[in-house]
């Protein structure tokens, strides 16, 4: 049974190129695109705001105008629409959590998260139970002899970060690029290594070694199951973000991890996400994990 990608749409150029990453996505995958937009009618504040057909009407239209837009270039692909009588965020959190993905248009570089996001795809990407992923209206191109061909994946520890992996390598796959796997590290304070770590570190040849053997531990899995994806890894002392970042030049899509404890942490996306949705030239996903 094909899959389902979903995007919302808010009539504006950002949402529009959105749906053209989520039709090229859904493109690969094999998947079901799925237009929504959410509209209730509101009393209007100004005399000259639309009544409630017209607004109807205008949100129609939107939804018609990414239809048209997408299946242009692509006839066969599946389409479907639908208009949601409900508020913006808990309609685009409820498609999250039943879509492969959510896929949502941003606004470029900004000062302040939200400026780069809206504060929609802020709410969003706090409350959203599976991956949302942030295009922005394409104007990047990649450097001479520097094609766009990197899945870059932030990774961590644990069986938490299987999550990212898996959706990284997915969609390396679908699109015929290779990983890049990132794990950043820093020098950790004194009392935060117990004698067993540091023998750990010693026995592993050195702290570099060391993060280089957890990481190709935690690749293992998932270069069996997807053996046609060629594989960096790339293991980095710095700031995660940082990091990343540097590792964005043939990057067509960059994967980060939002962290959750038991319940949802509606306050924060987390500060690795933070800095790359702010300052990754490409679309970015964020997948939440325990």
């Amino acid at each position: 049974m094909p899959g389902t990608i979903a995007v919302g749409l808010d009539g504006t150029e950002h949402s529009l190129a959105a749906a053209d990453w989520a039709a090229t996505e859904a493109s690969h995958r094999g998947s079901i695109l799925r237009l929504v937009h959410a509209w209730t009618w509101r009393v209007p504040d100004a005399p000259i705001a639309m009544d409630p057909e017209e607004q109807q009407r205008w949100a129609t239209g939107v939804l018609s105008e990414a239809e048209t837009r997408v299946v242009k270039d692509r006839p066969g692909l599946p389409v479907t629409t639908q208009l949601l009588a409900t508020d913006t965020v808990p309609a685009l959190v409820a498609e999250a959590a039943v879509a492969d993905m959510l896929v949502l248009g941003s606004r470029g570089h900004g000062t302040l998260v939200g400026n780069l996001l809206g504060s929609i795809a802020l709410h969003v990407l706090r409350q959203a139970t599976g991956p949302v992923v942030l295009v922005r209206n394409p104007s990047r191109g990649s450097a001479p002899g520097q094609p766009l061909d990197e899945v870059v994946v932030g990774t961590q520890d644990g069986e938490e970060a299987d999550p990212v992996l898996g959706f990284a390598f997915a969609a390396a796959a679908v699109r015929g690029a290779r990983v890049r796997a990132v794990r950043a590290w820093s020098i950790p304070p004194v009392f935060m290594w117990s004698p067993g770590s540091m023998w750990l570190a010693d026995e592993a040849g050195g702290l570099d070694s060391f993060r280089k053997e957890r990481l190709a531990v935690a690749l293992r899995p998932w270069r069996e199951r997807y053996p046609q994806v060629d594989v960096i890894e790339h293991v980095e002392i710095g700031s995660a973000a940082q990091v990343l970042l540097a590792c964005s030049g043939r990057a067509v899509l960059m994967v980060v991890g939002r962290h959750v404890h038991g319940r949802l942490d509606v306050r924060r996306i987390g500060s690795v996400a933070h800095a790359v949705l702010h300052h990754a030239p490409c679309p970015v996903a964020v997948v939440p994990h325990s």
